[in-house]
């Protein structure tokens, strides 16, 4: 699969939403890198903020001719979601335009390889970021570091 940087974008946010999350910011910030020409999203699939930005570029798929790319960490990424969060991962799955996985099996370093990968391959990073530890805080600095642009939806 070639994956044009230029035009492609990628999410990172924790799992947990807190009353600093605001939909209606996301949205619009996702409508104007559309209409600035970006047609490739690249999503870690995991609950919480991932979830919302798949369902929010879903709808603007069916007006737009964008791309959602479903970057998995490991075949078993699901694994400790509830029922209800296994039901939605699947469906999310089943209308990504796209699936790559990092890797097979589960290892330490699979979250974070999926996160270097969607970096690697975007010019834009949009976060959700309330934290200066985890995952999310580790891959706005590697995007940072890859002079990325970052878009920090809660600021």
């Amino acid at each position: 699969m070639i994956i044009d940087k230029i035009k492609t974008c990628a999410f990172t946010g924790h799992r947990t939403l807190k009353s600093d999350y605001n939909k209606t910011e996301l949205t619009r910030v996702v409508k104007t890198l559309i209409n600035g020409g970006f047609n490739t999203f690249l999503i870690g699939m995991a609950v919480g903020f991932d979830t919302e930005c798949f369902k929010i570029l879903e709808e603007l798929r069916n007006k737009k001719q964008i791309k959602i790319i479903a970057c998995i960490p490991c075949v078993s990424q699901d694994y400790k979601f509830s029922t209800e969060q296994k039901a939605e991962y699947k469906r999310m799955l089943n209308s990504a335009d796209e699936k790559i996985y990092v890797s097979k099996e589960y290892t330490k370093t699979c979250m974070f390889k999926r996160n270097m990968f969607m970096v690697d391959n975007s010019s834009v990073l949009v976060a959700y970021l309330n934290s200066d530890r985890g995952g999310t805080y580790q891959t706005v600095n590697y995007a940072k570091r890859k002079n990325v642009k970052v878009i920090i939806i809660n600021e």
